[in-house]
């Protein structure tokens, strides 16, 4: 004897499939327990700044702001990207080498936004990334700053103030021309 299906019962399994995936807990890691530390390059030291540059800690406005009120002293470059993004992934490998020159001096933070840690944590393994970044899944840290769009980079001096900022995958001399001057 065949079974009857039905469209009613067919849609109440679909429903019952979805339903069980978008209430599972998402998993931080490809494999659960396989990440391991990556130690953060920073130039600073702050309670809320991650020294594994792999952790990706979930962050709000709020805790973003203290987060630079903990830096002052400190130059600060705020990347915001996103796994997806297509002109994130081609300032990448800029942010990676000017981090290499200048992650002593300046501290680098990345803000991954509309993201899965899972993506987000193979794109800084790709483009070698080694300083911290902080997951917001609802980009609340960008559009409370009134930011439209990724890549966004923000640059703050040592005294905390925003100096300069730059929409769209900012081009290796600008952000050498950038870095220069918050150093100088």
């Amino acid at each position: 004897m065949r079974p009857v299906s039905s469209p009613r019962a067919i849609a109440l399994v679909l429903v019952t499939a979805f339903a069980a995936a978008a209430c599972a807990e998402p998993s931080t890691d490809p494999v659960p327990g396989s990440r391991s530390p990556v130690p953060a390059g920073n130039a600073a030291t702050a309670t809320l700044l991650p020294t594994d540059a792999a952790a990706l800690p979930e962050f709000d406005l709020p805790r973003f702001e203290r987060l630079l009120g903990q830096l002052e002293g400190t130059p600060v470059l705020v990347n915001f990207w996103g796994s997806w993004c297509a002109p994130c992934r081609d300032e990448a490998p800029h942010l990676a080498i000017a981090h290499g020159s200048y992650g002593d001096r300046v501290q680098f933070l990345g803000v991954d936004i509309l993201d899965a840690r899972e993506g987000a944590r193979a794109f800084m393994r790709e483009f070698g990334w080694t300083y911290p970044s902080v997951f917001d899944p609802p980009a609340s840290i960008r559009d409370g700053l009134g930011l439209l769009g990724q890549p966004v980079t923000l640059f703050y001096d040592a005294g905390g103030d925003l100096v300069d900022r730059w929409v769209g995958p900012i081009p290796d001399e600008e952000l050498t021309k950038r870095l220069d001057a918050l150093v100088s």
